[in-house]
């Protein structure tokens, strides 16, 4: 894929990023690509663009290039993407991790804090990558949540361990346990979970509007849920109210035709101070609301 052959010994990384930019008519997501080969990130990448590529990272390199050129998603395409704090590792197991995702774990932390309990019980239900569980835990202070991940999905779940290492001692307070939402959690949380977090499947099946390359490329799990969209959002607000304590709040991301509908269910579930919030182009996007 690069004009420069692989296995001369004299390739350097300057030359592979042109070649690769070139290749893809993008010079950031040459960039990247050519950090992800070389194992150099940021500063460090760039103090070795003159040195010469070993023979297996061009090979990497050209690998990653066919990929993206194929239509695979560029985060799949380099295995990690950043959420907030955290470079997870992504792969065709689980969702991309996208910036309103973002907003969604800003949400639930800020309900954690806002709670005067010195020790926290959080669950983040379909953890996925763990994004937003593991972001929780690195991000409040240390000792003071203990984060539960669950996944209907073994895979999703071993995804979400391997990315247990990225937030150092803070994996400690975390456990990661399989099954479909409330039915993987032990028996002696019902009633003590201060937060309960999930960004759930909430397409429609059939959903004209999904994007191609989501439907092709991302997991069908994650993605849909039912004819309206909203099968696996009942099923968390049905059980919110059993598995919070009293004041403990639930958090979840949903569609962006799907905030009377998500209000009305939390409502008649008999959960309190229920809002729906917007995200950065004023769609609704999360959902929150209180056991009263």
């Amino acid at each position: 894929m690069t004009e420069s052959k692989p296995g001369d010994g004299t390739v350097a990384w300057r030359r592979l990023w042109a070649d690769t930019a070139t290749a893809l008519g993008d010079r950031t997501q040459a960039r990247w690509m050519c950090e992800v080969a070389s194992g150099c990130d940021g500063a460090e990448f760039l103090a070795e663009l003159d040195q010469p590529a070993a023979n297996a990272m061009v090979a990497h390199l050209d690998a990653m290039i066919a990929r993206r050129l194929a239509g695979e998603p560029l985060q799949y395409v380099l295995g990690r993407w950043q959420f907030r704090t955290l470079d997870l590792m992504i792969d065709r197991r689980v969702l991309i991790p996208r910036p309103e995702t973002e907003w969604v774990c800003e949400t639930a932390l800020a309900a954690a804090r806002a709670m005067a309990r010195s020790s926290l019980t959080i669950v983040d239900l379909g953890t996925g990558s763990g994004a937003i569980g593991l972001s929780m835990a690195a991000e409040l202070a240390p000792g003071s949540a203990s984060v539960w991940l669950t996944d209907i999905s073994a895979d999703a779940l071993d995804v979400a361990s391997a990315n247990l290492a990225g937030i150092a001692g803070s994996a400690a307070s975390v456990r990661v346990v399989k099954g479909s939402w409330f039915e993987a959690l032990p028996e002696e949380l019902r009633g003590i979970i201060d937060v309960i977090v999930a960004n759930p499947p909430y397409i429609a099946v059939g959903d004209p509007d999904v994007e191609a390359d989501v439907t092709s490329w991302e997991p069908h799990l994650a993605l849909f849920a039912g004819g309206d969209g909203l099968g696996d959002i009942r099923v968390i607000v049905a059980g919110a109210v059993d598995w919070l304590r009293r004041g403990g709040a639930v958090v979840l991301e949903i569609g962006s035709d799907q905030g009377d509908a998500t209000r009305s269910l939390l409502r008649a579930a008999g959960l309190a101070e229920v809002e729906i919030r917007q995200d950065l182009t004023g769609r609704d996007r999360i959902a929150i609301a209180r056991r009263a």
